[in-house]
């Protein structure tokens, strides 16, 4: 065997190996954003059937979790990554409003 065979066989091998690793990781970031979107919408359209139908404009993240089959540090990460979704400054911590809906306006 010639060593630039063995050589093209380490490059080769090498090069599959990456390509590999590459694809693994953005199939898996592809994932991960998917889940994401599909989370950030679902808590989303509870949270405003939730807020119309009551004169309570914010909802607690226990509440949001149970309904939507989350934990709760789920529940606060989702809701801190949607644009719509906000943390009250009020009086009790940990109660989620929407903008425009629970009295914060767009650009704030």
């Amino acid at each position: 065997m010639d060593c630039s065979q063995i050589w093209q066989g380490i490059i080769i091998g090498g090069s599959g190996g990456a390509i590999a690793g590459i694809t693994l990781a953005l199939i898996r970031c592809l994932h991960v954003k998917c889940i994401e979107y599909k989370q950030k919408r679902k808590v989303y359209s509870w949270l405003n059937k939730e807020i119309e139908k009551d004169e309570y404009k914010y909802r607690s993240t226990r509440a949001i979790a149970s309904f939507n089959n989350l934990t709760m540090d789920r529940t606060r990460y989702i809701c801190s990554l949607h644009e719509k979704i906000f943390l009250s400054t009020g009086e009790k911590d940990d109660l989620w409003g929407i903008k425009n809906i629970s009295g914060r306006h767009k650009e704030q």
